[in-house]
């Protein structure tokens, strides 16, 4: 009886608290205004502390003063670009522009790209080298889709970023692994700066790389590359961990040196691991083609970012479906080489022809191209006559349904916003800082202890030192607003998925090309339909962050233990009540890490949607980003990441608890 009441006294003085913490909040929000100074709502810009002025002070001092001896640090970022422009410069001569000679409009082509039936070519043997003719077919058709829809100019411009993007990111993702697994305290080093980069806003990346090494398609490529490369780290520290220790004591036997054990066999034996780390890496590049058009990244996003500024719906739409064939093209073909077997090994003494017959077959027909490309321009470039375009189609579509569904569309807009979102901004905004925090740290100590209790405070406090707290209440606002949305959605649409086939198969499909959309894409019909400002903002972030909510309820459901199902169907349960009672209950820790992914997708976007006329911290990094402000851009964005980490570890930690109290095993984890 005694360890009852200690189990139940904690718990009735934390609904006691939250309950006086809700009487509290109303009476703040109807008197709170009046009752405090203004410097509880908005820290005065003479109090704040100047974190963007010494930001941007040690940037000015790094590239205008900072000497290092034999070389000045602007000297260093920009001989870093020249070398970087190298293989990017011969990418974007092979597949795109063709060599040239001199510069400008006096440059002369002395030899021209890759034609498209060779780039076609080269990719078809490259899949059934992988795996089969089927994929090879499908990779084809991809590639061939982009010539036939006109934009093959454009995406091959953003496959010669992503070819030497793609080797740096998995080199120094690799390296920086192998570093971790030999030394714990480099480990221990870098994770919470991984944890960094994966939570900052993408936009933030490219305020210093903007400022350091200029505009250009080099510094998209270097955004890009720090961009996907944390993934890489993370999956290959995973990776060269799992190779069993019989395999590498049978190194150490043999007599392996470090290096030797490390690169014959450590790597090879993670190689099916390190390869979905690739595949990583090239979505993710894909990923940031479009963000990384605004420091001077060429092709597909750059095409899409213009499609948006000028609201052209079908150039926008058809661009992004142009990435996304990209996308799953490079997606397939980097799965089947990760996959592939390695169990036939050529016979030596065959000679090149039969050891090599696909590259010799691509190589004859990137010559034959070239020769007769010279000669009929339709096998060099694919004739514009016979291109489709489903742009104005899309236009026409878009632009009906606004003519006859305007009334029905600013009802349920005007409804939400009022009813919904409105309240909920001002909530936000009436509330003190001070009880905010206040409540925000009650809830870390309840779900985590001590230690989220102290990281929710320095996080909190530094957004209010730092002038950002008003941004970032508009941030969450629209976050939360949004995230709630998704899951009312998401959720029971990962339940029905699960109850039924042939609906999960279709909800699988929808969610997956969701996944493979650029952020981008989802802005223009959002902005054609509902106009710049908040609510066009929540819908694109819905979109883009719904299908987590909906993978994992789908996931959680499904990994219950059949013995549970069964238990719950002996005892008489009706299928509401087995629902109810036993399957979200025990999936419940895997929707909460639904919910976790989709806070951190939502965040990811809401920086995106600061160019529909959103005024929170996604603002702050996009006007940065315009302005060249470092110190604005960083603070903003860590800011943003800042919030991202504390919904983080208290959504962690409640996923803990509730295993707890559910008695899970890690099993069902």
């Amino acid at each position: 009886m005694k360890n009852r009441v200690l189990d139940i006294g904690p718990l009735k003085s934390a609904k006691l608290f939250w309950i006086l913490a809700l009487f509290v909040t109303v009476f703040l929000y109807l008197e709170g205004k009046g009752l405090f100074p203004k410097w509880m709502f908005k820290v005065p810009r003479k109090s704040q502390l100047p974190v963007k002025k010494y930001i941007s002070d040690f940037m000015d001092w790094l590239v205008q003063e900072a000497n290092f001896g034999f070389f000045t640090f602007k000297e260093l970022t920009r001989g870093m670009s020249s070398l970087l422009d190298i293989p990017l410069s011969f990418a974007t001569s092979l597949f795109s522009t063709g060599f040239l000679e001199g510069q400008g409009s006096q440059a002369i082509q002395i030899l021209p790209p890759l034609s498209w039936i060779a780039v076609i070519a080269a990719v078809v043997a490259m899949g059934h080298y992988a795996r089969d003719w089927k994929l090879a077919a499908f990779i084809g058709g991809c590639f061939l889709y982009l010539a036939i829809f006109g934009q093959w100019d454009s995406a091959m411009v953003t496959l010669a970023s992503i070819v030497i993007a793609v080797p740096f990111g998995v080199v120094g993702g690799l390296l920086l692994a192998i570093g971790a697994y030999r030394s714990p305290w480099f480990e221990k080093t870098i994770s919470p700066v991984l944890d960094l980069m994966q939570t900052i806003p993408v936009f933030a990346y490219l305020v210093p790389i903007l400022f350091l090494f200029g505009f250009g398609p080099v510094a998209a490529m270097i955004a890009t590359i720090i961009y996907a490369m944390p993934p890489m780290t993370r999956i290959a520290i995973m990776s060269l961990k799992s190779v069993p220790s019989e395999i590498v004591d049978f190194g150490n036997m043999a007599g392996c040196t470090k290096r030797q054990l490390m690169w014959k066999v450590l790597v090879p034996s993670a190689a099916p691991g390190l390869m979905v780390g690739v595949n990583q890496v090239i979505m993710l590049s894909l990923n940031m083609v479009i963000i990384a058009s605004m420091i001077g990244a060429g092709g597909l996003g750059y095409d899409v970012l213009a499609s948006l500024r000028r609201l052209d719906i079908g150039g926008g739409l058809e661009a992004g479906v142009g990435i996304v064939v990209l996308a799953i093209a490079l997606d397939r073909l980097s799965q089947a080489f990760a996959t592939r077997s390695e169990s036939a090994h050529l016979d030596g003494r065959l000679n090149i022809v039969k050891r090599h017959p696909w590259f010799l077959t691509v190589l004859i027909i990137v010559l034959f191209t070239l020769v007769l490309g010279h000669y009929i321009p339709a096998i060099q470039g694919y004739p514009a006559s016979l291109e489709l375009g489903v742009g104005t189609s899309l236009a026409e579509f878009v632009a009906w349904i606004n003519v006859n569904f305007f009334d029905v569309l600013e009802t349920y807009k005007t409804f939400v916003l009022i009813y919904f979102m409105v309240p909920v901004k001002l909530v936000l905004l009436k509330m003190p800082w001070a009880w905010t925090i206040l409540l925000l740290c009650v809830g870390a100590w309840q779900l985590g202890g001590k230690k989220l209790f102290l990281l929710t405070l320095l996080l909190s406090l530094f957004i209010v030192a730092t002038g950002m707290w008003e941004k970032a209440m508009i941030t969450v606002y629209l976050c939360g607003v949004s995230v709630v949305i998704a899951c009312l959605i998401g959720i029971p649409v990962g339940i029905l998925a699960v109850e039924n086939d042939r609906l999960g198969r279709i909800v699988q499909v929808v969610i997956d090309t969701l996944q493979t959309l650029p952020s981008f894409v989802y802005l223009i019909p959002v902005v054609m339909l509902f106009r710049v400002g908040d609510f066009s903002a929540m819908v694109a972030v819905v979109l883009y962050a719904i299908a987590p909510a909906i993978r994992y309820t789908t996931h959680g459901i499904q990994q219950i233990p059949s013995s549970l199902i069964e238990a719950g169907i002996t005892s008489g349960c009706t299928r509401r009540q087995l629902l109810w009672k036993v399957k979200l209950p025990l999936a419940l820790p895997e929707i909460l890490l639904g919910l976790n992914q989709t806070i951190m997708l939502a965040l990811s976007m809401l920086v995106i949607t600061a160019l529909v006329g959103t005024r929170d911290l996604g603002q702050e990094v996009y006007i940065a980003l315009t302005k060249a402000d470092t110190g604005r851009g960083l603070v903003a964005g860590l800011s943003i990441a800042f919030i991202a980490i504390i919904a983080d570890r208290m959504i962690a930690a409640g996923s803990r608890k509730a295993k707890q109290r559910l008695g899970l095993g890690e099993e069902l984890g």
